[in-house]
């Protein structure tokens, strides 16, 4: 009875969150945007957006069809379900995506018809308005998707612990996989897509061309605007969509296993569940919180709706464990005391990742102020800067990830890490509609170029922006610290399914694995940069081709070929994201059934390692990179033809593929990998005895 009441109300906040995402799309499309060029140029994104996805999603299904009945067949019993699950959670992340990236295409000439007729408070609250879609359909979409598999587990099998842990949880992890599987490919199909029309863009406009940034004589301008959406949109929904389900299901499977009675035991596996919930509503109460008046700065409007969020999480999770735990303890004595301090743990953690993500990318800040100082000696000395400040911000980040790992270990067990994992992205909601809400003021501030709107139309949308890229830096830092928590407790709970009690470091199988896997993050990161630099190169053969054979383009007497470098970056992006995505899955599988469980654990640990710190280190030089660049745009002092510019602009298209294709697609390969090992876990087992 308890377990059916608890998924009823993760069915409720489930659908409070697509409610609100609902009424806050029917109020963008309210919006007026009574300017012609605007609504042709919008429409050119929409509908390469929305090409682009249709063309991914007919990519991807054989792949989930396949692996959907391999489970089914791979499995015995009542597990042969984890097939279907597997098919409800890659359509809940692709959904997602798709649901986000729709409205982000309508809300960006919005954005820039806001700013013109109203100002700063009424463009920013578009913006924003856009990114909150984007969120709350992430986090609905996650909850209700959870609610139909274990919902669904729970009628077939009961709520007997052996079911629990035998049937329910497995259906919660292969949804989970699903949901790790469109994620993987939608940032790194989305990341290559992006940033090949972005280079293009960027080096044969601004620095061969001398045409400024969204000039709509340069081809690959509306690409690049695609790119925005297809990349940091859909990728970024369904990166998040996948650590939120995957911190979820893992802190369930620990609360199962924790040292407590049975009650109890089944209490800690519906909490993760429930504190999902009370995110829902205090990220829909914090957006309220989101408000600009003319001349004030979007950041800190931005930053009270989060934090408002976060502090009325805080007290709504404490009485919801008074309420759920009340005086009972685990045998290890952690009380309700405990596992409120663990997930305050976590939610602090992922607060402070943010406020350090912010000072290494953020504009005005010492490292970015020291990559601007390095332009003026040339492209080099900016790379060496830009390298040097991402390499730095490894070492904080990881402190603070590491301490709150240890810290919620000392108050709970690995149960308090897997709750920590769950607290940094309670408030998911409106952590992503600020990280989406980036790309939606970008595209308004191309629009405003393309559409030759006033300078002033511009210099509101370049605040907007400007801001954006630190809230997406922030976004990608949330991502990667949920990461390495997350890939904690799933590589805890593979070890206890696959019944493997300890494992002993210097066992050579061990090591071999740690090795192999430490080397996978940059494996993965060279594919995805050769990638970008394979459709990069077409691109700018493309855009140097029509501005030779049509000189007419760049005097303005004849229009560019937009549709051909969108199709240059799609055909891209989509033969280049297969091999990356494999690998993850694959290398798992190949290890655990050639090398043994020992070495699996130890070719997850590697990949770990490795793979947080060099995702810190790409997305913050990228974002730094990426904000010098904006430093130099905006310095008067500085001439849009003059070597320091083009430096900057060089440092940024370094950069680009950094924060925006190998970096953030870090994160998901660690936990792809881990949760690839869970769900083989029992078949493993049973092969090696």
């Amino acid at each position: 009875m308890l377990v059916s009441w608890a998924l009823l109300v993760v069915l409720a906040g489930g659908l409070v969150a697509l409610l609100f995402a609902f009424v806050k799309t029917r109020w963008i499309y309210r919006q007026k945007v009574d300017h012609p060029v605007l609504q042709e140029v919008s429409g050119h994104i929409a509908e390469g957006a929305m090409t682009f996805l249709g063309r991914e999603f007919k990519v991807l299904t054989p792949f989930v069809l396949v692996v959907a009945l391999l489970l089914a067949l791979g499995n015995q019993g009542a597990l042969r379900w984890q097939g279907a699950a597997f098919l409800v959670g890659a359509l809940a992340s692709a959904l997602s995506g798709y649901l986000g990236m729709r409205v982000a295409t309508a809300a960006n000439a919005r954005t820039a018809y806001a700013a013109k007729e109203q100002g700063l408070g009424a463009a920013l609250q578009v913006a924003f308005s856009g990114g909150t879609v984007m969120g709350m359909s992430v986090v609905g979409l996650a909850l209700v998707g959870l609610f139909i598999v274990l919902y669904a587990s729970v009628r077939m099998f009961g709520v007997a612990e052996a079911a629990l842990s035998g049937i329910m949880l497995p259906m919660g992890t292969a949804f989970s996989l699903g949901a790790s599987s469109i994620a993987l490919f939608s940032r790194v199909g989305g990341g290559i897509f992006t940033k090949a029309a972005d280079v293009g863009a960027d080096l044969v406009g601004k620095v061969e061309a001398g045409i400024p940034e969204d000039d709509p004589r340069n081809p690959a301008t509306i690409a690049d605007n695609v790119g925005d959406n297809v990349g940091d949109v859909a990728g970024m929904g369904a990166d998040l969509f996948e650590s939120f389900v995957g911190s979820i299901v893992g802190a369930m499977i620990l609360g199962l296993a924790a040292p407590a009675a049975a009650e109890l035991k089944l209490k800690l596996m519906l909490l993760p569940l429930l504190i999902a919930v009370v995110g829902v509503l205090s990220s829909v109460a914090g957006t309220a919180l989101v408000r600009a008046k003319p001349g004030s700065d979007p950041q800190k409007a931005l930053n009270l709706g989060t934090m408002g969020a976060a502090g009325l999480a805080t007290l709504l999770v404490f009485g919801l464990l008074h309420l759920v735990m009340g005086a009972q303890t685990l045998s290890s004595g952690a009380g309700l005391y405990h596992v409120f301090g663990a997930t305050v743990i976590g939610l602090v953690a992922g607060v402070v990742i943010g406020q350090i993500t912010e000072y290494y990318t953020g504009t005005d800040k010492r490292p970015v102020l020291s990559i601007l100082k390095a332009c003026e000696t040339g492209s080099a000395t900016t790379l060496i800067s830009g390298l040097g400040v991402g390499m730095r911000s490894t070492f904080p980040t990881v402190l603070v990830i590491t301490a709150g790992i240890f810290g919620s270990f000392l108050l709970a067990g690995l149960y308090g890490v897997g709750i920590a994992a769950v607290g940094m992205l309670m408030t998911l909601g409106i952590q992503l509609a600020v990280d989406a809400y980036g790309p939606i003021a970008d595209n308004a501030g191309g629009l405003a170029e393309m559409a030759e709107l006033p300078r002033s139309v511009r210099k509101i949308t370049d605040s907007l922006d400007a801001v954006g890229n630190t809230t997406a830096a922030i976004g990608k830092g949330f991502a990667i610290g949920s990461a390495a928590l997350t890939a904690i407790i799933l590589l805890s709970s593979f070890r206890d399914q696959a019944g493997l009690a300890s494992v002993e470091i210097t066992d050579p199988r061990v090591m071999v694995g740690v090795l192999i896997g430490s080397v996978i993050p940059f494996l993965f990161s060279a594919l995805a940069m050769s990638a970008v630099g394979t459709a990069a190169h077409q691109m700018i053969a493309e855009v140097r081709r029509q501005f030779r054979a049509h000189p007419g383009i760049l005097t303005g007497e004849e229009k560019p070929d937009y549709r051909r470098c969108i199709d240059i970056s799609t055909r891209s992006a989509l033969r280049e994201m297969l091999l990356p995505g494999l690998i993850a899955i694959a290398s798992p599988v190949l290890v655990g059934f050639l090398g043994g469980i020992s070495m699996l654990i130890g070719l997850l640990t590697g990949a770990t390692i490795t793979g947080v710190a060099l995702a810190i280190f790409m997305s913050n030089s990228g974002g730094a990179w990426d904000n010098a660049k904006k430093m130099a745009e905006a310095d008067e002092n500085i001439g849009k033809g003059s070597d320091s510019y083009k430096a900057a602009v060089v440092g940024d298209t370094v950069g680009d593929p950094f924060k925006d294709t190998a970096g953030p697609a870090l994160n998901i390969l660690i936990k792809l990998m881990s949760m690839v090992s869970l769900v083989i876990a029992p078949m493993l087992k049973a092969f090696w005895g």
